[in-house]
């Protein structure tokens, strides 16, 4: 597994964008409009690092996942399932390709995606 990006709730995307490009040099990827009053903004930075910004009425502001690639998210959601881990989403099929979420010991959401 690799740390592919960090997602965080914002309160304004566009002073986040602001922050995230002239101040962090990270650059704007692509934007998404799931669905009304959801807007998801995806900033590159050096080499694979990548930075998901997601405004919504849903969630609280502040840090929502680490998120992590992996090759077979089934197979990685039962292996992890056996060492005890806490599985928060069973993996379900999203636009990119799988996706599941677990959580490490502290309570922090961890998500696993396998792109397709």
């Amino acid at each position: 597994m690799k740390i592919k990006y960090n997602t965080f709730i914002v309160k304004d995307m566009e002073e986040s964008i602001r922050f995230y490009t002239e101040v962090m040099g990270f650059e704007v990827e692509s934007e998404h409009n799931p669905h009304p009053g959801a807007r998801i903004v995806l900033l590159k930075g050096e080499g694979d690092t990548m930075i998901e910004l997601i405004q919504n009425t849903e969630n609280e502001p502040g840090l929502y996942c680490i998120g992590m690639d992996v090759e077979d998210v089934k197979a990685t959601v039962e292996e992890l399932k056996i060492k005890g881990v806490k599985i928060v989403m069973e993996p379900i099929p999203i636009t990119v390709g799988y996706l599941a979420f677990i959580e490490d010991p502290n309570g922090a959401r961890i998500a696993l995606i396998q792109h397709h």
